[in-house]
This record gives structure tokens, C-alpha cells and sequence, in this order.
């Protein structure tokens, strides 16, 4: 384990807030013990080609700033070097930064990395692309899918929401086959989760799910009729234990999955797989900038 003597830091300033977020970031770290090439890309295609440039100095640190999307899509690029990854949460949800205890604004994510204490944590696994939190499918994947090119820029969340209720009008519950390698379920369903972590758009959903835990998670929303989905969610955003009504969890090192009709996968929020795919887990393959964990309470 090195010491933290040089930094990269990469946001996504696709946004005009995007822009004045890396301003606030390029602030907060002016006091910290080393240099930060600081890096505002407004391009989002462009952001692998970045964090591979900046890697090319060998930082023992590389500072990512966005949304679970892109911290998912970036962080295959550290895995299986000797850099420790830190955490800006610039996102809607930022379920991965809330799985960390991270705060969700700019100077205490600064501050986390300022402490100094590292995790070394799991990441999930489509195949052969590393994740960092939950990929989903259902409901959330057919609205990536089908929404319209810069509806959301247009009419802002109003116009994202509505086209959401439209496609859940077209929505229809599947059915899943799950082999976890002991044992083959089939089920119908309304949604699966495939958890690295508890949360899930922001919202704690899948209580089995741990970065430390070693396993991932596949859990699956069971119900004939797509109103088990709305209730589901609604007791999950309330907090109420009767969200375990409609669930049903399986964990594993991997787990075979399996659709029909076959189905698109969003991968913290990005369309990146389609069914059947194997869910994995590669335990602690990565360090991270982070809380100490919780202390679990002694039996």
C-alpha cells in the first residue's frame, strides 16, 4: 500500500451544474497535501480516453466525479492497478457513494479524501464488465431504452416522468430463470436487482447486499401483475418491511440469468447487456477512498 503523493481527478461537466460542481471540487482540494491534475470533461465519450491519459502518470490516486453511470463505466480502468479510487458523487441517486457512507456533497466527499482511510471493497460482474453498485432489469431498462433523444433536456424531470408512465402502461411482468449452481428457480417477475450494494436509485432495496460481503446478489420482484412493482417501491422509498413481501434474494460467487422474453440490462443507469448474462462478484479487486465500515453490532 503506497502513499498518496499524486492525484487525477475526472469529472463529467456535461451539465452547465457539472461545470460549476468541478469549480466547487478544484476549491475544496486546494488544501490537500499533493497535487490534483484536475480534468473537466464535457464530452462524456470522452471520458475513458481521459482517466486512460491521466493513468499514464502513474497517480497513486484517481478522483472521479459523476453519477453512478460514470463511476460504473470508468472503473474497470482501475482494476488491476496500484491506485486507489476516490469518490465524487455528482449524480441524481448516487447509490454507490451512499453504499460508502460518503456524503453526498462536494466538500465532504473532499474531506473523505482528505482523512486518507481506504476500503478495499467488491465490484460486481456482467460477464466480463466490472460494476460498481446494481444493474437492473424491467421497468427502469425499457425507459433508458425507448426515451426519446433530449426529452429529458427539454422538459426537464417533468417530461422524463411522463414518459416513464407511458412505458409503464406498455410494461409487462417476464419470467426468470435464476441458477445459482446448487439450484435452478424459474419465476415470474416484475423486476431484478443485481446488487453490489444496498442501494438502488438512491434507495436501500436489497438489505443482502454488501461491498464486503464477497457474493453478489440477485434479487427479483415476484408478481404476476405490475402493480406488485408500484407497491414494492413505494414501501421500499417508505421504508416498511412489507417490501419483503414481493422478494425473493439469491446470492452466490456466480449466478446464471436468464429471460423471457429476453431482456435489456441497465447497468447503473447505462444500457450495457442483455440477457442471459452471469452476475459475479470480484471480491475486494479494488481500494477506495471511503468511512471506515459500520462496526456490526456484537450478538
Amino acid at each position: 500500500m503506497r502513499d498518496i503523493r499524486s492525484a487525477a481527478m475526472v469529472i463529467n461537466a456535461k451539465s452547465r451544474k457539472g461545470q460549476k460542481l468541478f469549480k466547487r471540487a478544484c476549491k475544496a482540494m486546494a488544501g490537500l497535501p499533493y497535487q490534483v491534475d484536475a480534468r473537466a470533461v464535457e464530452d462524456p465519450d470522452k471520458l475513458e480516453a481521459v482517466v486512460r491519459d491521466v493513468l499514464r502518470g502513474d497517480p497513486d490516486l484517481v478522483i472521479l466525479g459523476g453519477g453512478d453511470g460514470t463511476i460504473s463505466g470508468l472503473v474497470d480502468l482501475l482494476v488491476g492497478r496500484d491506485v486507489v479510487l476516490g469518490v465524487l458523487p455528482l449524480g441524481t441517486a448516487n447509490s454507490f457513494a451512499r453504499t460508502l457512507g460518503i456524503p453526498l456533497t462536494v466538500e465532504g466527499a473532499v474531506e473523505v479524501i482528505r482523512a486518507g482511510h481506504r476500503r478495499r471493497i467488491d465490484l460486481g460482474m456482467i460477464d466480463g464488465d466490472y460494476f460498481a453498485n446494481c444493474a437492473a432489469m424491467g421497468l427502469s431498462p425499457q425507459i433508458a431504452e425507448t426515451v426519446p433523444h433530449g426529452l429529458k433536456k427539454l422538459f426537464g424531470r417533468i417530461g422524463y416522468l411522463g414518459w416513464a408512465g407511458f412505458q409503464f402502461t406498455r410494461f409487462k411482468p417476464f419470467t426468470l430463470h435464476v441458477d445459482d449452481g446448487t439450484t435452478k428457480r424459474k419465476m415470474r417477475v416484475v423486476e431484478v436487482r443485481i446488487s453490489n450494494g444496498p442501494y438502488h436509485g438512491g434507495t436501500w432495496l436489497v438489505d443482502e447486499a454488501s461491498v464486503n460481503s464477497g457474493e453478489i446478489v440477485v434479487q427479483a420482484v415476484r408478481g404476476h401483475y405490475k402493480r406488485t412493482l408500484i407497491r414494492n417501491w413505494a414501501t421500499s422509498f417508505l421504508g416498511m418491511k412489507e417490501r419483503h413481501h414481493d422478494t425473493i434474494s439469491f446470492s452466490g460467487k456466480a449466478i446464471r440469468i436468464d429471460t423471457e422474453p429476453r431482456l435489456p440490462i441497465s447497468i447503473d443507469g447505462e444500457l450495457l447487456a442483455e440477457t442471459p448474462v452471469t452476475a459475479k462478484i470480484a471480491a475486494g479487486v479494488i481500494e477506495v477512498m471511503a468511512p471506515p465500515a459500520p462496526t456490526p453490532p456484537a450478538a
